[in-house]
């Protein structure tokens, strides 16, 4: 008797080299939290060290996003993170039909999503989100447009934006990076009720044309549509392979790539993200 096959098939995968290089100044010893481990899946390789050696210790934040505290020493210090990993050899998923929930009908955790925060202001912004996109049919292609329009609308420029610019600020600059598309996306979504969240990491250039800049870490968002969280790239504007997500938010407040308590001069970044 031929026995039938019913090993559950597997998913493609592709191996990446992620990490990053923080080469730091300080006055005095200094306390600071770190976001740069990937946060979904455990990483096969993985080395953290501080130059001049510090004692690293990790815990996950209120979001439970991974995170390293460390206290820099006086003077010069390096941090190197470095880690392989695998991510699925696929863009992230898509669905048009993919719905959009009454607020009455969210999940109490999602509902969240739909407030104002540090960088994200649909209440100020809400007159334009519901001019522009309130005649859209709502789901899936209402946010495909939203993120389509912020492509289209900003213009990707080191150096434009401050830690101090909300979405509200480069909605009328037409000038920001990564984390302000993201910023202003969400911003919209919020306006129209629909859930959306921050999401940073890293991005690898895979069966793309190169970007000529060097690399660096990345924004997007997720937006709950129907019973879950989809991705979204209005920096990019299309579905992209390889997204290892560090962390998860409200804005790019609560997921900073660095935290420190003091002032210390930050001499140089470095970030890595291809295939190992």
């Amino acid at each position: 008797m031929r026995t039938a096959d019913l090993t559950t098939p597997t998913t493609p995968t592709t191996r990446l080299r992620v990490g990053c290089t923080f080469a730091y100044h300080a006055e005095v010893p200094t306390p600071t939290v770190f976001q740069i481990q990937p946060g979904d899946e455990p990483p096969v390789e993985e080395t953290c060290r501080l130059e001049p050696y510090a004692r690293l210790r990790r815990y996950r934040d209120l979001y439970g996003n991974p995170c390293l505290r460390v206290v820099l020493p006086a003077g010069r210090a390096t941090l190197r993170y470095d880690a392989v990993l695998d991510v699925p050899d696929a863009p992230e998923d898509a669905d048009e039909s993919a719905p959009e929930v009454a607020p009455d009908d969210l999940p109490d955790a999602v509902l969240l999503y739909t407030l104002p925060s540090r960088y994200c202001l649909p209440d100020v912004l809400g007159d334009e989100a519901w001019t522009r996109f309130g005649g859209c049919p709502p789901g899936y292609g209402r946010v495909r447009e939203i993120c389509a329009h912020v492509h289209r609308h900003l213009m990707f420029r080191y150096g434009s934006s401050t830690a101090l610019s909300t979405a509200s600020d480069v909605n009328t600059t037409r000038l920001g990076v990564c984390r302000d598309f993201t910023h202003l996306a969400i911003s919209f979504c919020r306006a129209l009720n629909i859930p959306a969240r921050y999401v940073f990491g890293y991005l690898p250039d895979l069966d793309v044309a190169p970007d000529p800049a060097p690399m660096d870490f990345a924004a997007w968002l997720e937006v709950w549509l129907g019973d879950r969280w989809w991705t979204f790239d209005p920096r990019n504007n299309a579905r992209r392979k390889g997204r290892v997500t560090i962390g998860r938010g409200r804005d790019a407040a609560d997921v900073a790539m660095a935290t420190t308590f003091g002032g210390p001069v930050l001499e140089s970044m470095t970030v890595t993200a291809e295939p190992a």
